[in-house]
């Protein structure tokens, strides 16, 4: 197994150890530019406590450009791994072990080839409440429009590693389809930074104020935050969309259309739920049981849509 490279910065004086990584996946690559920045801009001597910045954790899966290694195995649901297993077993593995040696852990996604994210921190409503309100501050300070609070209980994640390891954790969600996004790698460097500073390893700095105060979301019922499963395509087939990133949904809007290119057969994707759509596949060609939308429900209100600044 190729380990990943892992850029380490001691501060001069102590404070907490936070790990950032991103690239778990082979095809999203604004959390990979941004960790990069953090390795130039980050000055030891201004530091206070310990950086660990690892900017491609997921080697074999870059090499594919895919969102899976050579073993065909999705790292972020692989955790905590096996020493002695596949290449993506033993990644998962070792990456457990640097994520329990850390006092605060942010890993950043995007949505890769496939789908479109809204621009989002999100973290697991973890029972020990120090370590809720810890990821609270987190989120809040990375500075992103969403923050959306899911089920604990989803497992083979890093965020399943970090909470059996007792870390608190995030992750970012930042669009998606290619070309990388210059202002999501400003976005998560710059949220990086906050998260730094407001947790006081920065001297001198302020995080950066977003427009406007962000949404809170926070749902606690099984299963919410696994995005793979929402809306699923009944067939193989060719997606055109009918909805966009941010639009608000209610029952029987049309998300879009699967059509068979064998038959030339028309399956329309309606909504069941009332709220915003958050996240859309943005790649036409769909496998049957492919996600196609992720809806952020409103369960507290249902006549008041929430209203997500546009992408």
């Amino acid at each position: 197994m190729q380990l990943p490279h892992t850029t380490t910065i001691q501060g001069s004086s102590n404070g907490p150890h936070l790990l950032i990584t991103a690239g778990i996946h082979g095809d999203e690559f604004e959390g990979i530019f941004a960790i990069y920045n953090l390795i130039r801009q980050i000055d030891a001597a201004k530091l206070h406590g310990k950086l660990t910045l690892i900017p491609v954790a997921n080697q074999s899966a870059v090499d594919l450009h895919s969102r899976c290694g050579e073993d065909n195995k999705d790292l972020a649901r692989t955790f905590p791994g096996d020493a002695n297993g596949s290449l993506t077993e033993q990644l998962a593995a070792h990456l457990t072990e640097i994520i329990s040696k850390a006092d605060l852990y942010i890993d950043l996604h995007t949505g890769g080839r496939t789908m479109d994210v809204y621009p989002l921190s999100g973290y697991g409503l973890v029972k020990n409440a120090t370590n809720l309100e810890t990821q609270r501050r987190m989120a809040r300070a990375m500075g992103l429009p969403l923050i959306w609070g899911t089920s604990p209980e989803l497992n083979g994640r890093t965020m399943s590693a970090a909470r059996d390891a007792g870390v608190p954790a995030i992750y970012a969600e930042y669009r998606g389809p290619c070309p990388c996004d210059p202002l999501g790698i400003e976005a998560y460097t710059n949220g990086c930074l906050a998260v730094m500073s407001a947790f006081d390893m920065l001297d001198n700095t302020r995080p950066l104020q977003p427009s406007q105060p962000p949404i809170i979301v926070e749902d606690p019922r099984p299963g919410s935050g696994h995005l793979q499963v929402c809306n699923p395509s009944p067939i193989k087939g060719i997606f055109e969309i009918s909805a966009q990133l941010g639009q608000n949904v209610k029952p029987g809007d049309l998300l879009g259309t699967v059509i068979d290119p064998l038959t030339g057969k028309e399956h329309k994707i309606t909504c069941n739920q009332t709220g915003v759509i958050i996240v859309i596949r943005s790649y036409p060609q769909v496998d049957e049981g492919d996600a196609l939308a992720v809806i952020l429900e409103n369960c507290a209100d249902p006549s008041s849509p929430y209203q997500l600044p546009s992408c």
